[in-house]
C-alpha cells in the first residue's frame, strides 16, 4: 500500500450564477491573498455506538441521511454547494484515466448528481450505472456522453449480481455507511475478476477546526460537550478494510482540501446545503445561541486568517483496489532475490582502471 499526501486550498463563492467548472480549482468568496492556517489543537470526535440485532455497528440514521439529501436536492440554488463534490469527483476521474484500458460497464455508488461521470468519456467508460439513496438527487444527474442508467439503491445493499462490473467508483458517499467492511465486500463481489474499485471518502481529520471549536465552546458554556460532527474513518484503517474485503494491489493516498469561509455560520450552512449534516444516532440537535457565539469566537481566534476568514479542512482519502485475477502481477517468493541490498551502494560508482 502506498500513501501520499497533498494539500489544496479552495475559496468558497456564494453567488446567484452557477459555480465554476471543477477544473478551474479555485473559488473566491472573500478578497484574500495568501491563505494561512495557524497551528492549533485537534479535538477528537467522540463516538457513541449502538449495535443492531445483526451485529453491525449502527452509527448513522440512514433514513435521516436520505431526507437530508432529498432536502438539499430540492434547493433552488443547490448548485452552489457542489464545489467540493465537483473537485473530488474530478480527482477520482483522473485516477480512472491513469488506468490505460476501456471499461465496458461501470458502477458509481452514491453518485449524487453524477460528479464523476461528467469528467469521463466513452473512450474510457462505455456504459455507466448510477446509484444513490436519494431519488431527488438522482433526478438531477448531469448530462454526460456516456450512456447512464439510474438505480435507486442504498450503498449498504447493492442490487447487482456477482462479477457484473469492470469498474466501480464512489465519491464522498462511503463515510455515511454503517457497515463499511460489508459494503466493501459487496463492491468486491459485484466486480469482475481483474476489475478495479476507485473511491474517495472523507477521513478522520475532516472539519477538526469546527469540531474543536464546538467542543471547547460547549464545555465552557454548558459544562460538557456532545458530538455535532460525525465520526469518520481513519486512514490507518482503510488499507486493512480493503485487504479484508479481498482487494489486492492496494493504493491509498490523502488530500487535505481547505475551504475558506467568512465564519462558522457559513461553514455549517454549506454543510447543510451539501446534504452533509450530522445524522449519527447520538447527535444533539439543539445548539444554544450562547454556545454558537462562543464557538464562532474560538474558531476565529484559534484558526482565523489575517483577512478575517476561517478555514475548514476536508481530509479526503482516495483508495484503489483490484479484484484478484491470475493475470495480475504477483510478488516474488521470499528468498528468491539474486541481488543484495548491500550491493546497491556500489551501483553507479566509477570503476578503477590501470594506466599502461
Amino acid at each position: 500500500m502506498s500513501t501520499g499526501v497533498s494539500r489544496t486550498v479552495l475559496h468558497r463563492l456564494r453567488a446567484a450564477a452557477p459555480a465554476p467548472a471543477a477544473s478551474s480549482g479555485t473559488w473566491s468568496r472573500l478578497p484574500s491573498s495568501c491563505c494561512r492556517l495557524p497551528a492549533g489543537p485537534r479535538c477528537e470526535a467522540r463516538r457513541g455506538l449502538s449495535v443492531s440485532g445483526r451485529g453491525t455497528m449502527n452509527v448513522f440514521n440512514r433514513e435521516m441521511k436520505k431526507r437530508q439529501k432529498n432536502w438539499a436536492a430540492s434547493l433552488q440554488d443547490g448548485h452552489q454547494y457542489d464545489y467540493l463534490r465537483d473537485e473530488v469527483g474530478s480527482r477520482v476521474a483522473d485516477r480512472v484515466y491513469d488506468i490505460t484500458r476501456t471499461f465496458p460497464l461501470a458502477l458509481d455508488i452514491g453518485a449524487g448528481k453524477s460528479h464523476i461521470a461528467e469528467h469521463l468519456n466513452k473512450d474510457v467508460v462505455e456504459r455507466l450505472f448510477l446509484t444513490d439513496v436519494s431519488e431527488k438527487t438522482l433526478k438531477q444527474s448531469r448530462q454526460s456522453e456516456i450512456p447512464t442508467h439510474c438505480v435507486l439503491a442504498d450503498e449498504e445493499f447493492l442490487p447487482f449480481k456477482e462479477n457484473t462490473f469492470d469498474l466501480v467508483v464512489s465519491s464522498l458517499s462511503l463515510h455515511w455507511i454503517n457497515d463499511l467492511p460489508g459494503a466493501l465486500r459487496q463492491i468486491h463481489q459485484v466486480l469482475k475478476p481483474d476489475g478495479v474499485f476507485i473511491g474517495a471518502m472523507v477521513g478522520g481529520e475532516t472539519l477538526y477546526e469546527l469540531r474543536c471549536s464546538l467542543q471547547l465552546a460547549e464545555t465552557e458554556r454548558e459544562g460538557g460537550f456532545s458530538p455535532h460532527v460525525s465520526p469518520y474513518t481513519a486512514v490507518t484503517d482503510l488499507g486493512n478494510l480493503l485487504g479484508q474485503a479481498g482487494f489486492s494491489m492496494l493504493t491509498v493516498d490523502i488530500d487535505d482540501v481547505q475551504v475558506h469561509y467568512p465564519g462558522i455560520t457559513e461553514v455549517m450552512t454549506d454543510l447543510q446545503g451539501m446534504g452533509e449534516s450530522n445524522c449519527a444516532w447520538n447527535r444533539r440537535s439543539l445548539l444554544h445561541r450562547d454556545t454558537m457565539l462562543a464557538a464562532a469566537a474560538i474558531y476565529k481566534e484559534m484558526y482565523g486568517n489575517e483577512d478575517g476568514s476561517v478555514p475548514a479542512t476536508f481530509e479526503i482519502l482516495y483508495m484503489i483496489g483490484w479484484k484478484p485475477h491470475e493475470s495480475q502481477a504477483k510478488p516474488a517468493k521470499r528468498g528468491s532475490a539474486t541481488a543484495s541490498f548491500g550491493d546497491l551502494s556500489q551501483i553507479g560508482q566509477p570503476t578503477s582502471t590501470k594506466k599502461t
